[in-house]
């Protein structure tokens, strides 16, 4: 199904593939996204959408020294985030504080609070504690997982205990599991490996074709949803990962990030290298298993796709639910093109 665009529209000045939603900001729907520009100077823009939802705007812009390569907003402070970025010949991550704004457009430089420089090889991504103010966060490098003790008032960062892969794998992402926060998941080139934090001992493995992206649902305990160039999305129960409990069809191309709901059960957003965003209703049960399903195989379903979102012109890298409008979402594409989409006709179809 794909329906007329309604999304509305802000242009980066360069080219683009990290956006995340400023979940602290519990006043406005707010959006940070970073550019990728090899030449200029990058950017980090904090976009907002208006009180009336009918326009996104500049709310402050910052200069970064580096192409942006990973950016996450902190949960509990809306004036802090965390970027991996590159200097074309190496890379490195560090936390950042917005300046007070005082309503200037053209604001004053980002404050450094700490780099987090322990990484000898290519840092991937940085995955915060998973909601509410707390020190730990995560950092992933190709061969490497990190637990970070983080002081901002201090500005320092404490590395607590480390993991590594091994030679046959190569990390490329992850995500802290909200319902357990002693597990974090990890993506490679065929695998996601979990870790307990306590001991920094990997636990479970699921086997993915090419996986790109995971998340959790936030909304049920054990679910866990993948992004695989060829197989498209599957969603799993940790309980027996052994094979998916279903399969949607994904991209006509590589499909690269997927995202669950925060609110409403079963909707999940995908995008690809095929300048589309879709959006699925998936029907999950609780006990990992959905009606009229072998054990041994993955449910596929008829049509479970809402709507398809292609009025791009390029590949979607970003993608990003809001936690304070859950049926709104954002949506970045490689030449710097933010949309902000609202899914409200289909939640009331639900």
């Amino acid at each position: 199904m794909q329906g007329a665009s309604s999304g509305i529209g802000y242009g980066l000045k360069y080219q683009a593939r990290c956006i995340s939603d400023v979940k602290a900001d519990t006043d406005h729907t707010s959006f940070l996204a970073g550019t990728l520009s090899l030449k200029e100077e990058n950017e980090v823009h904090l976009i907002r959408l208006s009180s009336s939802g009918n326009e996104l705007f500049c709310e402050g812009l910052f200069s970064h020294p580096n192409e942006i390569w990973d950016l996450a907003s902190c949960p509990y402070d809306q004036r802090i985030f965390s970027t991996v970025y590159s200097t074309g010949e190496s890379c490195g991550a560090a936390i950042w504080q917005i300046p007070e704004l005082y309503g200037e457009l053209n604001s004053p430089q980002l404050e450094k609070i700490t780099s987090l420089d322990t990484h000898a090889g290519k840092i991937k991504c940085i995955i915060w504690w998973p909601s509410g103010r707390h020190d730990k966060l995560i950092s992933v490098d190709e061969e490497n997982l990190y637990l970070w003790s983080l002081d901002i008032s201090k500005k320092i960062a404490q590395v607590q205990s480390q993991d590594s892969v091994g030679m046959l794998h190569k990390l490329s992402g992850g995500a802290w599991d909200p319902h357990d926060v002693n597990s974090v998941a990890a993506t490679c080139e065929s695998s996601v490996l979990f870790w307990d934090i306590r001991t920094m001992k990997k636990t479970v493995s699921i086997e993915c074709a090419h996986v790109r992206n995971v998340d959790y649902h936030p909304k049920k305990k054990d679910i866990l949803v993948t992004a695989e160039h060829e197989s498209g999305i599957r969603i799993w129960d940790l309980r027996n990962p052994k094979v998916p409990i279903q399969e949607l069809p994904g991209h006509t191309h590589w499909t690269w990030t997927v995202k669950c709901n925060p609110e409403y059960d079963g909707l999940i957003l995908s995008a690809g290298t095929d300048s589309t965003v879709n959006l699925w209703l998936a029907s999950l049960s609780n006990d990992g298993l959905t009606s009229g399903r072998q054990a041994d195989s993955p449910t596929r379903w008829v049509d479970p796709l809402l709507n398809t979102y292609s009025d791009y012109e390029d590949s979607i890298y970003g993608l990003v639910w809001s936690s304070r409008e859950p049926w709104i979402f954002a949506s970045l594409s490689y030449d710097g093109r933010v949309v902000v989409e609202s899914v409200k006709p289909f939640i009331s179809k639900m």
